[in-house]
């Protein structure tokens, strides 16, 4: 209460400045993690002093003051960023430059500039972010300027900003139509917004390759990779719930990655499918990847509008350029597959290669298990049957905190950690398989998932990341096999994830009441997916669909224009429309005493606006004696329709007696 009196005591220049200065600081917020450290620092000593200086009204700095900074600040940007062009420099350099404006805002043209260079500023959180939150900041942030914009105008007295505030809020709502139409109607465009930085390492998620035994402790990322809605809700069990990334079968000791697109070719696909087809739409998270997320195995390529797209060998759907927007497609897929040639032929030669010298104790252990005569001349089933009952019995375990690996990464899980997370696990199968001269290869991508009760889509995060294995088989091909199911069943079965430990908050909501936590979580998700659904990925594609809808058979960007403008046309005859309206709806008696003061006029008498018609009635028969007789009745009886005790003549009779009369020149 005692702020709030102290503000209303302030002069009004030092009131509206801290108010812009809050409205900047609101704007500038969500930049703070996309900005150099050095940038906030100084952005916000500035602005507290601007925020001082107008408090205690003293003199702005001098120009040499400006130049110094703006010579320092260049030097920075330059220094940090290497160059003085692109997103990360030219952001970096716009909110330097607002910060900077603030002290020299002396005038009201001043105010503008930093109005302008503040809506643009704005625009720049959403090169970094998309999300709800951020529109709702920014939404914030737009009705502070608008605000701001207004009190600027009122020049005279000190008006409440609540009272501009009201005018800014009409004004927006005002023009929340236009946006809408805008929004739906006007042609999408290439996306204009930056991409998310890539930083996997040592989080769960998918990479291009997988570095095994160099992470002491994997943190769990709980973040949405993607979301998937089945047609009719038909889900696939649980333990289909494979959906495909990165095949990695090149093997260096440590790093598993995958071979280069021009030597995929060698292998034929070959893909054999069973069962009924699955249908459903992906909608993925931006990943700066150029694969699509796929449930084990598509046949088709899936619908994606504004992407080239082609498949390898080995199962993977890419793009021809990184994902770098929100995207959304369909596709369809078989649960029950078959890949690769069913005779062993030169081509999976590379599949059996392993370092020379790596891993000798799992070399030797696979030479006892070609020696075993159990195992003697048995098919590749047999051997991998046994490798799956060594990891179900030997004591091993599925964890989040195996240690930093050694360089025989194999070795160490086979013989003395027993204990890893599924990288650990796949790798270590596969250089077992790889050394019984059995072709394996590593597949990662996403398993299990949750459904949100709210919305019904699927939900794939970075903690559902998963590798598992492919081993070829005489006369069947390429076959899955997840040796973290060996170990931990429930990992696979019944989406049963390892859980890292809660943050402060959310432990104290968990402790309140799980249910709650769970429940809020999932509303929260829908939300965001909503957003994301009709907003973030709302495609040309959809523009058309939508004409479909208003009766287009084949829908063109012409039709789409045409639309817009006819809208555009319909709009400003509604808008003349009102304007008649609005006029017709003025007093009409007043409109009658106007026509007859302009009578007066063109009869050579001056009438001040002011004048009754008792008065105007008067001057005419002082000026035209009985010639203006009629006219100054026809007054007298005007005086009489509104302010006599008996009504006089109606308002429609008098309008029309008034046409008839003769008035005098």
């Amino acid at each position: 209460m005692r702020l709030a009196t102290k503000l209303q005591s302030l002069p009004r220049e030092a009131r509206d400045t801290l108010f812009l200065l809050g409205v900047i600081a609101l704007i500038l917020l969500p930049q703070v993690p996309n900005l150099p450290w050095w940038c906030s620092t100084l952005t916000a000593i500035v602005l507290f002093w601007r925020g001082v200086l107008a408090v205690q009204a003293k003199p702005l700095p001098s120009r040499w003051w400006r130049a110094g900074l703006l010579a320092v600040t260049l030097v920075a940007t330059y220094a940090t960023h290497r160059t003085l062009l692109g997103r990360d420099a030219g952001v970096t350099l716009i909110v330097i430059l607002l910060a900077l404006k603030t002290l020299e805002l002396r005038a009201r043209r001043d105010a503008f500039v930093i109005f302008f260079l503040g809506f643009f500023t704005m625009l720049t959180n959403f090169f970094y972010s998309q999300s709800l939150p951020t529109a709702f900041a920014m939404l914030l942030a737009l009705l502070g300027l608008l605000t701001a914009l207004v009190n600027a105008h009122m020049p005279v007295g000190k008006p409440p900003l609540m009272q501009a505030a009201r005018t800014a809020g009409w004004m927006a709502l005002l023009g929340a139509p236009i946006m809408l139409v805008l929004f739906l109607l006007f042609p999408r465009m290439a996306p204009l917004w930056g991409t998310p930085n890539d930083a996997m390492t040592g989080r769960t998620g998918l990479s291009s390759t997988m570095r095994v035994g160099s992470i002491a402790r994997l943190a769990l990322d709980d973040g949405i990779a993607a979301r998937i809605r089945f047609d009719g809700n038909r889900v696939p069990a649980q333990r289909d719930l494979y959906f495909r990334g990165p095949v990695l079968s090149q093997f260096d000791g440590r790093e598993w990655t995958s071979p280069p697109l021009f030597s995929r070719g060698f292998l034929a696909q070959n893909l054999r499918v069973r069962g009924d087809a699955v249908g459903y739409e992906v909608t993925l998270e931006p990943s700066n990847r150029p694969w699509l997320l796929t449930l084990d195995a598509a046949p088709a390529k899936p619908e994606l509008p504004g992407y080239e797209l082609f498949g390898t060998p080995e199962l993977q759907w890419f793009a021809n350029r990184p994902i770098g927007d929100l995207v959304r497609y369909r596709a369809e897929s078989f649960t029950q597959f078959q890949s690769g040639p069913q005779r062993r032929t030169a081509a999976l030669q590379p599949y059996v290669a392993l370092p020379p010298g790596s891993n000798p104790r799992t070399a030797e252990l696979a030479a006892q298990m070609k020696s075993d005569p159990a195992l003697a001349g048995a098919a590749t089933a047999a051997f991998v049957q046994a490798a799956m009952q060594r990891l179900r019995t030997g004591g091993y375990s599925y964890t989040l905190e195996p240690g930093v690996y050694g360089n025989d990464t194999a070795d160490e899980f086979w013989f003395d950690r027993k204990a890893g997370f599924c990288e650990h696990i796949a790798s270590a199968f596969v250089v077992l398989m790889r050394a019984l001269d059995i072709p394996a290869r590593i597949v990662t991508g996403y398993q299990g998932g949750e459904i949100n009760g709210v919305d019904n889509f699927w939900t794939l995060r970075h903690s559902d990341a998963h590798a598992w294995a492919e081993v070829w088989q005489e006369g069947a091909g390429w076959v899955r096999v997840d040796p973290t199911g060996a170990i931990s069943p429930d990992r696979v079965g019944q989406f049963q994830r390892l859980v890292a430990q809660p943050g402060l908050f959310a432990g104290a909501i968990n402790v309140m009441s799980p249910t709650l936590a769970q429940n809020l979580r999932a509303a929260w998700e829908a939300v965001n997916n909503g957003w994301n659904q009709w907003v973030l990925n709302y495609t040309q594609s959809r523009q058309l669909d939508l004409l479909k809808n208003l009766g287009f058979e084949a829908p063109s960007l012409q039709d789409l224009a045409t639309v817009l403008l006819a809208l555009l046309v319909v709009a400003s005859l509604a808008g003349a429309g009102w304007t008649l309206w609005e006029r017709s709806q003025h007093d009409p008696w007043l409109r009658l005493l106007g026509q007859a003061r302009a009578r007066m006029k063109k009869a050579g008498i001056e009438v001040p606006d002011a004048m009754p018609p008792r008065q105007m009635a008067a001057r005419l028969a002082e000026r035209f004696g009985a010639g203006a007789q009629g006219a100054a009745d026809w007054l007298l009886k005007l005086e009489a329709q509104r302010y006599a005790r008996t009504p006089g003549p109606a308002l429609a009779a008098l309008k029309s007696e008034f046409r008839r009369l003769a008035w005098p020149h």
